[in-house]
């Protein structure tokens, strides 16, 4: 089956040091992009992390300091990376949770301006997960009929995961599904705007899920004791909350969205502000609150006979 694409979709698969998306870093990057003509480019780099590789994480994907030592660092290959993915949308296996995250963490550090407002992105492993709720092996093995080969190698994963689509949009064509609220659909189609809703499920905002958009598109806290509020609420009663966030250990790109609707309260707050009159501004107060004002002493006039007359009978003279 051929993808139906308006726009190359771009499948991309990382290793890392770790799974913390604000403290580990990108080791192997390997990007499938399928082209709306039905061809594929695929590239993988390895990448220097700057950083120690724990044993532990090594024994998953087998690549240990050594193999990475001698690479470019991600700086170094950010504006290639970008360029080779261009304005694709992008696809992954649990990517809007760790990938995308990720990838955007390292474009940011590198100061290369990946925009993702007209991006769309289709998680496989959603898909899977709401119609099978299985792994990435299985869910090869479940599509494909094949045991997957060299998995946690990014390259070996990624064309995995093409493959997976692939077979879920064959299996899925019409089958329909019923999600929580009991609506029935057949979500799993060759669109990928379709794929975007159904994979997309939390509506992330930052992809690392601390901000979600709720049912209304407001930008609301998705952790903590302020869960399930907008922005727009605890900025109100806790301005602070801003302040500790961006102080705190939370990745760049929440960082960046978080000043954004920062922005926008600040921006809002001050439209709502009533407008003083300057400060030599005659106030219009009420008649009881005006200060009394002296009153004008009249011109002296000049002195004539009844003048003198009176002034004799008063002091006798």
């Amino acid at each position: 089956m051929k993808l139906n694409l308006k726009r190359p979709l771009a499948f991309f698969d990382l290793e890392a040091t770790g799974v913390n998306v604000g403290a580990d870093r990108i080791v192997e990057i390997a990007i499938l992009k399928a082209m709306p003509d039905g061809s594929e480019l695929v590239k993988t780099w390895r990448v220097n992390p700057e950083m120690p590789i724990p044993l532990q994480t090594s024994l998953i994907h087998g690549i240990y300091d050594e193999d990475v030592a001698n690479e470019p660092t991600f700086k170094a290959l950010a504006t290639e990376i970008a360029g080779f993915i261009g304005e694709s949308d992008l696809a992954g296996y649990n990517s809007n949770k760790f990938d995308i995250p990720m990838l955007l963490e390292e474009f940011l550090r590198a100061e290369v301006d990946f925009d993702m407002s007209n991006r769309k992105f289709v998680d496989v492993q959603n898909i899977f997960h709401q119609m099978e709720q299985r792994t990435l092996k299985a869910a090869y093995k479940f599509y494909c009929q094949e045991d997957l080969v060299n998995a946690h190698n990014a390259e070996a994963d990624v064309i995995a995961t093409y493959k997976v689509l692939l077979g879920q949009l064959e299996m899925y064509r019409e089958t329909e599904f019923e999600n929580k609220q009991g609506v029935k659909s057949i979500p799993v189609v060759n669109d990928v705007d379709a794929l975007h809703i159904f994979t997309n499920i939390n509506k992330p905002v930052d992809f690392a899920g601390r901000l979600v958009y709720n049912d209304h598109d407001e930008v609301c806290f998705n952790f903590g004791k302020h869960k399930g509020k907008t922005t727009a609420q605890v900025f109100s009663v806790e301005p602070s909350y801003y302040a500790w966030m961006k102080n705190g250990d939370f990745p760049l790109y929440t960082k960046k969205k978080l000043d954004e609707e920062w922005a926008k309260f600040n921006a809002k707050k001050n439209e709502n502000k009533v407008v003083r009159p300057p400060h030599n501004a005659p106030a219009n107060k009420p008649q009881h609150q005006r200060k009394p004002q002296p009153k004008q002493e009249e011109p002296a006039k000049p002195i004539n006979s009844d003048m003198l007359e009176q002034l004799k009978m008063k002091f006798g003279k």
